[in-house]
């Protein structure tokens, strides 16, 4: 039997070779791979509206078969939308902010009922309208009859920067007058609002500090592939080998956008712009430019502001996140799950696999129905159009519950039960 068993494996056909690799990879695939989504948000009214309305979420996600590593679906994800989705043509509104600067709205409004809900979009780090997970979000809500706006931040889309000022992940000031401004033009309509990578950064914390003011605008959020301990995937995007290519293809990024304005430069800033354009890292860049332009003690400080992670009850628009487990911008365990899993108004949903901003799914990835494109208008659908006022009903729900939870005493039943939750949904990610 041995032998017989040795003359076959020194002699294996090649085909059986092959045949041998795809049903153990198939294998490793269904066990390791596929699996359904985990939701962290407390058992209340906003967990049952989602589970009621968003059918994604009851289905396991099935990543691109030859594309499960983080980083391939990171990076596939920007090449293959990137060939797939054509240029928007968008209409663009300059808005002149309280203290001179410009930034660029595009409105994506073909096909839609003038008085139709309005989505307010933030891009990533150096995002613009024509961004590729852009697009695939705009066309979403094209498709089912919702306006978006796209916010491209100070310095970038192609508009002057006025104002020796750009932009970063702890400051929303810029966000906090386009969102009164597209209220003021958009009166009577329902406005949700989504942030993409540092984009979500910049909303989140908007959610947080101007909390009063963003439930009285927004009907609905959403977050996707948030860096929410800002600390934690800053030291992620810097371990060698692929995570650190991502991380100076960033760094590289930013430096380009800083070295195209003069109003920049000049001995009475605090920052060397010789140094900045040197930086190799974003901890670098932010270290020599984001940290001393917006007057932070040092970095660290910086990251400790914009964090996202701790906010979570501060919050009081209904939010939902989506992330990865594989982020390579953000380690699973920095995910605030525990911190989910207790509050009345944000639901993350954490797939095994997705990479950042990637979210890759089907054999070949050209169908424009991908999965971080349908959760987002199945969200938006539900929340903003709201034929029979059920999430509306179920906003004022929330906010009860958060109350009643929030002025229980320690060991309470409702406290047992959101730190019983928590545990659950960490045992649950575990084989992630």
């Amino acid at each position: 039997m041995l032998s017989f068993l040795y003359t076959y494996l020194t002699n294996l056909p090649r085909w059986h070779l092959v045949a041998i690799v795809l049903v153990g990879y198939l294998i490793y695939y269904l066990m390791e791979v596929v699996k359904r989504p985990i939701l962290a948000v407390s058992n209340g009214p906003f967990k049952k509206y989602l589970r009621k309305h968003i059918p994604t979420l009851e289905n396991k996600f099935w990543p691109t078969f030859w594309c499960v590593e983080s980083r391939a679906q990171t990076v596939f994800a920007s090449i293959i939308r990137s060939n797939i989705m054509p240029l928007v043509e968008y209409r663009r509104e300059v808005f002149t902010l309280k203290d001179g600067g410009e930034v660029a709205l595009d409105w994506l409004e073909t096909g839609c009922d003038p008085e139709s809900p309005v989505i307010i979009i933030l891009p990533g780090l150096t995002g613009e309208s024509q961004a590729e997970y852009i697009k695939c979000l705009v066309t979403a809500a094209n498709r089912i009859g919702i306006r978006t706006v796209v916010f491209t931040n100070r310095g970038l889309g192609g508009v002057a920067l006025k104002t020796p000022r750009l932009y970063c992940a702890s400051n929303c000031e810029d966000l906090s007058e386009v969102v009164k401004h597209v209220k003021q033009s958009n009166p009577h309509v329902r406005i949700g609002a989504t942030g993409i990578s540092m984009g979500g950064l910049i909303l989140g914390n908007y959610l947080a500090r101007h909390s009063d003011e963003a439930k009285s605008i927004l009907t609905a959020a959403k977050i996707i592939s948030v860096p929410w301990d800002v600390h934690k995937g800053c030291a992620s995007i810097e371990q060698p080998i692929l995570n650190n290519l991502l991380g100076r293809h960033l760094a590289s990024s930013l430096c380009r956008t800083v070295s195209k304005y003069d109003i920049l430069r000049g001995e009475e800033f605090e920052w060397d712009m010789n140094q900045v354009l040197q930086s190799k890292t974003i901890k670098q860049f932010d270290s020599a430019f984001t940290s001393k332009h917006f007057g932070y003690k040092d970095v660290d400080s910086y990251y400790t502001d914009a964090t996202l992670h701790n906010k979570l009850h501060q919050i009081k628009v209904p939010l939902l996140c989506l992330s990865a487990a594989d982020d390579p911008f953000q380690p699973l365990d920095a995910i605030p799950i525990k911190a989910a899993a207790g509050s009345s108004h944000v639901a993350i949903l954490i797939t095994a696999r997705g990479g950042h901003i990637g979210f890759l799914e089907g054999w070949w990835p050209a169908n424009k129905d991908q999965y971080m494109g349908r959760l987002f208008s199945q969200y938006f659908s539900a929340a903003l159009f709201d034929p029979d006022n059920e999430f509306y009903r179920t906003a004022q729900l929330m906010m009860e519950h958060n109350l009643t939870a929030s002025t229980s005493v320690p060991g309470s039943p409702t406290n047992k039960s959101a730190l019983g939750a928590a545990s659950a949904i960490r045992k649950k990610s575990i084989p992630f």
